[in-house]
């Protein structure tokens, strides 16, 4: 099975460290004041150093405008900028051009309806992340802990590869995949002890159950024949 695995919100050395011994495939940083996970221009610049190729690197934003788009390309370099605001199909397109990065954008779901929105951006971003619309009373539009039913995105074509977000956690995330069938699972708050603190044990928990999964898809999909 493969099945690319990104550790978001990532701040300190030791989380980052752990995250990529385990194999994720992504390591994301967030710039974004109102997040308990947020980091600075440089503090994003020196772990994305750090990791040296042994893992993709996205930053994760909200709206940013021209300046911050260049800062990032020039003072991080990340591969890949993650949106994760209102911005439109030709804002994309336009952050994409000006960049030359890989685009991941971020969509809210709740319901079957909101995934009319995926065509929109199809063409203009590289990815797409599905993650739960923000509860009420939330600020961040991710990050909240909080799952949204996998069994809507049972018909969507999956030739367009999209992450697989919001309240995923090393208990239901064999579910959130067999559901859902995504090319990439994307969990935050799921490894966390506390809002933004990223917890070692609960990364290695996460992956021991990807482990499990990898050990026995095959033989689940041998009795299913």
């Amino acid at each position: 099975m493969k099945l690319d695995v990104k550790i978001c919100g990532l701040s300190t050395p030791e989380t980052l460290a752990a995250a990529l011994a385990r194999g994720a495939s992504h390591v994301g940083f967030v710039h974004f004041a109102k997040s308990p996970r947020h980091l600075d221009v440089a503090a994003m610049a020196d772990h994305v150093g750090s990791v040296a190729g042994r893992a993709e690197t996205v930053i994760v934003t909200v709206d940013p405008d021209d300046d911050l788009v260049t800062r990032f390309a020039t003072e991080i370099r990340p591969d890949w900028l993650q949106l994760h605001g209102k911005e439109s199909p030709e804002r994309v397109a336009a952050i994409k051009a000006s960049t030359g990065l890989k685009i991941m954008k971020a969509l809210p779901i709740a319901e079957a309806a909101d995934l009319a929105a995926i065509a929109d951006y199809l063409n203009v971003a590289d990815r797409l992340l599905l993650d739960s619309r923000r509860p009420k009373g939330s600020n961040l539009p991710g990050g909240n802990g909080v799952a949204f039913d996998w069994r809507i995105l049972a018909g969507l074509d999956p030739a367009p590869p999209y992450m697989l977000s919001g309240g995923i956690d090393a208990d239901n995330v064999v579910d959130a995949i067999r559901s859902a069938r995504p090319s990439g699972i994307d969990v935050s708050s799921g490894v966390e002890s506390a809002p933004g603190v990223k917890d070692v044990g609960r990364i290695h928990s996460f992956f021991d159950a990807l482990d499990r999964l990898r050990m026995e898809e095959p033989a689940r999909k041998a009795r299913a024949s």
